[in-house]
């Protein structure tokens, strides 16, 4: 990049997920192979094709690591708000407090910005909404029921919360949504708007309409039931459609001049981002990748490095036919020979939609602080495209790196890519 563009800095991260919340609890149990998977309750999907999601575990559930809303969330606000705001929150305090951010003064607190994606926002809420209206009459709709569920108050509570009065943002592009989140607040740093900003994504959409309707579509994976682990196989010759998942991945970037002014450490660079359209089809990529390919290929460009520099991607595959043939295309033809050490955690985690994109960059990170690649769960027979590709499978994999691609493509063709460089 050119000496005139500002140097952004990842300083602090939060996770919420289905292996459990706390980033370093998170990502040891990915290393170890562990998935978040579960079978979901027979009420839930007694009438539909798939019965398994990648669901937060509860505090009850995991005592240690499990998600407890009101350690961070007084019982009264709760009400105002759908699931995905709690985890926003949640991960939200963890990624501030290792940023050790918290802006005491109004200069600060009018420099920093707050851009928290999702996929759809409160789809409970909603829902349930419908149904109160439907069964007990409109005058039974709390005043609270509007704000529970729409869009941008995840980043609207937290800037409410920690008093942040800069740029606020809330991509609502699918599963491209968290990714871009990131891209978008970095922009915001490099234009001047802010000096730091607290961005990723929040989903919270696992409910009967939501798992009908991606069943309906023939999206979800339906053939592993009884074997709720083996059910996301991104990759995998006999992957069957996706699985949900849900929970909130945030990060904390700034500038590197501002982060070193107040002594904060640097987890990694922030070096390229890239987005693009396939102006193809709505819930489908082309089979070239080419939206997913220029994406990457601008990321690359923006960094002023090469494709052969890039160590590592994790990729959005997310364990449908379609789509994971679409990634591998863009991958080969952009890296050729350039033998790339490619995941997918979603083999873990399940998809989270908008929130796919932050919880995958805190992977992505850590791989790079900690050398190691994560493993893709359940690629046991890779698909025929991916003949000659270094796909990391079963097994986490050290490995010296120090550029890493996340990517997050999403339906109405929206695509985004995130290149992240080793703090060293």
């Amino acid at each position: 990049m050119g000496v005139s563009v500002k140097r952004i800095v990842v300083t602090g991260m939060g996770i919420v997920s289905p292996l459990g919340c706390g980033v370093q609890h998170v990502w040891q149990s990915l290393l170890a192979g562990k998935s978040g998977v579960t079978r979901l309750s027979e009420q839930l999907v007694a009438d539909i094709p798939c019965k398994v999601a990648g669901q937060v575990p509860s505090i009850d559930s995991d005592p240690l690591h499990g998600f407890d809303p009101l350690a961070t969330i007084p019982a009264k606000e709760r009400k105002k708000m759908d699931r995905f705001i709690e985890f926003a929150l949640v991960a939200a305090r963890e990624a501030l407090t290792q940023a050790g951010w918290s802006p005491a003064s109004a200069a600060e607190q009018e420099r920093t910005a707050t851009v928290i994606a999702t996929g759809i926002g409160g789809f409970s809420e909603i829902a349930n909404a419908v149904h109160t209206t439907d069964e007990r009459g409109p005058r039974r709709l709390s005043p609270f029921t509007i704000p529970s569920f729409l869009a941008n108050l995840a980043a609207g509570h937290v800037s409410i919360a920690h008093g942040f009065r800069g740029p606020i943002g809330a991509p609502v592009t699918a599963c491209a949504a968290g990714a871009q989140a990131i891209g978008d607040a970095a922009r915001m740093i490099r234009s001047g708007e802010a000096d730091i900003a607290l961005c990723g994504g929040a989903e919270a959409a696992i409910h009967r309409v939501s798992l009908a309707g991606f069943a309906a579509a023939r999206a979800l994976s339906s053939a592993y039931s009884d074997q709720p682990e083996s059910a996301s196989r991104p990759f995998d010759r006999d992957r069957d459609g996706f699985v949900m998942g849900e929970g909130a991945g945030l990060i904390v970037i700034e500038s590197l001049e501002y982060a070193l002014a107040r002594g904060a450490t640097p987890l990694a660079e922030l070096v390229g981002y890239g987005t693009s359209a396939d102006a193809y089809h709505l819930t489908a990529g082309p089979e070239d990748g080419n939206g997913a390919r220029r994406a990457m290929e601008i990321a690359i460009r923006q960094a002023g490095v090469t494709v052969d520099e890039i160590d590592h991607i994790n990729a959005h595959a997310t364990s449908t036919q379609v789509g994971d043939k679409g990634e591998l295309a863009a991958i080969k033809t952009l890296f050729g020979a350039h033998p790339v050490a490619i995941t997918s955690t979603k083999s873990a985690t399940g998809h989270l939609l908008g929130a796919a994109g932050g919880i995958e960059a805190i992977f992505t990170i850590q791989a790079l602080r900690d050398q190691v690649v994560p493993p893709t769960l359940n690629l046991h027979h890779p698909d025929e495209d991916a003949a000659g590709m270094n796909l990391v499978a079963l097994q986490a994999r050290p490995q010296k790196m120090r550029y890493a691609l996340s990517n997050g493509f999403g339906f109405g063709g929206v695509n985004a890519s995130l290149l992240l460089k080793r703090w060293q």
